[in-house]
């Protein structure tokens, strides 16, 4: 079961990446590339709980991951992995939901890389792309 440690270790592995707070010092992880924020943990507010209604609550922790956009969003959605959903908070928004105590080691290290894709710039993407295929 992953933990936010290990999205720290994959997120961190890729280029360009830093680790710090959310937006105004909030208490939650982080991780940038290129001063953009590509995955962080994510709590629920109040409301988000109400809207699950008589759903099960996923349990934290949750972690958010950007995606390329809200097609790519859709499409792994479609895909049905356990422990990846959205909110409606989210709708509209190119980012994901990981419920990490559900998600296996490769299925988060593909949606953190993926978020890392989705928001780093293109040399460096061009850069990291080249030397995996080395």
């Amino acid at each position: 079961m992953p933990a936010l440690e290990n999205v720290s270790s994959l997120a961190l592995a890729l280029p360009g990446t830093t680790e710090g707070l959310g937006r105004a010092g909030k208490p939650w992880l982080s991780w940038y590339v290129d001063g953009r924020c590509f995955a962080w943990e994510r709590t629920f507010s109040k409301a988000d709980v109400r809207r699950f209604g008589d759903a099960r609550i996923p349990g934290d922790p949750i972690l958010a991951v950007a995606t390329a956009g809200l097609e790519d969003k859709e499409a792994v959605l479609a895909q049905g992995r356990r422990g990846v959903f959205s909110i409606p908070h989210l709708d509209g928004y190119p980012a994901l939901l990981v419920e990490l105590s559900r998600v296996g080691p490769r299925v988060l290290a593909e949606l953190v890389e993926d978020a890392w894709l989705a928001k780093a710039p293109p040399a460096l993407v061009a850069e990291h792309l080249s030397s995996r295929q080395r």
